[in-house]
């Protein structure tokens, strides 16, 4: 039956079944051939509607569609090019570093592409920076925020795993920062070897910015402040946040229109419908595999043919790029999360620095030939066939690949902090 349910489900998946469908009929086949009532899987989505952390998840969606929706990015970016744009590839720098905070504050890789593309894109040309150099990091940066707080992915592999939040917070700022780190100086080799225009520092610029964004600076701080003077927990910086971003965006910039909020709302439900109803029906099949004894049998074929944890992580690599390019980040969290842990931690590896792995390998598989799917949401926004982009994104994918391994064997990266 373990054979035949494979089997369906991967026939489902190809025929382009709704993600949920696959999962609830995979786990509904186990129940059934071990004679468990169906409704453990209604049991496990109201366990899963009474997880106290998961209220972060839509309210941190929220905040960031509002964001989106306004002209933050605008000022933001402003200000980042008085800060840096004098810098040889500073426009490029700044590429990278305002794709990473818009997309830990959005959660949705997507969105960033299609949200900052259309800024980013022509002043990047406008500079003189190469056109494959451009549609490659603005390809490949649509995930690098993953890893900073407050990232959906890092919260919803926090419930998924029952990891603490406040700690994948902390334990992502390291490798993230690397990330950043060697793609800015790949970015800057970039920017003298292309001669790229440089407007000149001026304080005048500077403050002028400043003015702008005196409203959205603090925002990181009464994230992460609230949640680490211990003053909030997640899920109440997360309302917060929500309160912050509502009231500068649609009372005090007057960006965003209330007539607009409708909308915004929707499409955040949207979003975290989607991601609630995944992850309901995979925790209902989690728990089946568990009573079929799945993670127990891969752990006892691992530890027949692979003996060290060396060797474990080189093989769990592989598997997740492939997984992070095939599936998407949302699917793979809730899905493979569950199976992996268990086995990982049979290796001696700290739940916390397995997620910081898993997060990057599946950040890096967003913009991996051939179905990355950055690479289509591409693709589309800047009108170039899907051929181009894989050509513009493999410098940058050997890049992340680099500093996969460095995240990978230096464990002190992910747990300096916790």
């Amino acid at each position: 039956m373990g054979i035949l349910s494979t089997l369906l489900t991967a026939v489902l998946a190809l025929i382009g079944a709704p993600l949920f469908i696959v999962i609830a009929l995979s786990g509904m086949i186990f129940l059934y051939t071990g004679g468990i009532p169906f409704s453990a899987l209604v049991i496990e989505i109201f366990k899963l509607a009474h997880t106290p952390m998961l209220v972060a998840l839509p309210l941190f969606a929220l905040a960031g569609y509002v964001l989106a929706a306004s002209k933050a990015p605008q000022r933001l970016v402003r200000l980042s090019e008085a800060l840096l744009g004098w810098l040889p590839g500073g426009l490029a720098v700044i590429a990278l570093i305002f794709s990473a905070i818009f997309t830990a504050l959005t959660g949705a890789t997507g969105l960033t592409i299609v949200a900052l593309g259309g800024l980013l894109f022509p002043a990047l040309k406008t500079k003189g920076y190469p056109i494959n150099f451009s549609l490659g990091l603005l390809t490949t940066s649509g995930t690098l925020g993953l890893l900073f707080p407050p990232s959906l992915p890092l919260i919803l592999y926090g419930v998924v795993a029952q990891t603490s939040i406040d700690q994948l917070f902390l334990a992502g700022i390291l490798p993230g920062t690397i990330m950043v780190l060697f793609l800015a100086l790949y970015s800057f080799w970039k920017g003298i070897k292309a001669g790229v225009s440089r407007p000149r520092f001026t304080f005048r610029e500077v403050g002028g910015a400043l003015r702008e964004t005196i409203w959205e600076i603090p925002l990181p701080f009464v994230v992460l402040g609230g949640i680490y003077s211990g003053f909030v927990a997640i899920s109440e910086a997360a309302a917060l946040t929500v309160i912050y971003v509502l009231l500068v965006e649609v009372f005090f910039y007057r960006d965003v229109a209330l007539r607009q909020l409708p909308a915004i709302f929707l499409k955040s439900a949207v979003l975290v419908g989607g991601i609630l109803i995944i992850l309901g029906v995979s925790f209902g099949l989690t728990n089946t595999l568990i009573n079929e004894e799945i993670p127990m049998k891969v752990l006892d074929f691992l530890k027949t043919h692979v003996e060290s944890p060396l060797a474990f992580l080189i093989w769990m690599n592989l598997f997740l790029l492939g997984a992070g390019c095939l599936l998407g980040m949302f699917p793979a969290l809730t899905v493979l999360v569950p199976l992996i842990l268990p086995v990982a931690q049979a290796y001696d590896i700290h739940p916390v620095h397995l997620g910081i792995i898993l997060l990057t390998n599946l950040e890096i598989g967003a913009s991996l030939p051939p179905v990355g799917i950055n690479l289509f949401v591409s693709s589309i926004r800047f009108e170039r066939p899907v051929l181009d982009l894989y050509h513009a994104s493999i410098p940058f994918i050997l890049i992340l690949l680099l500093t996969l391994i460095v995240i990978t064997y230096w464990p002190w990266l992910s747990l300096a902090f916790i």
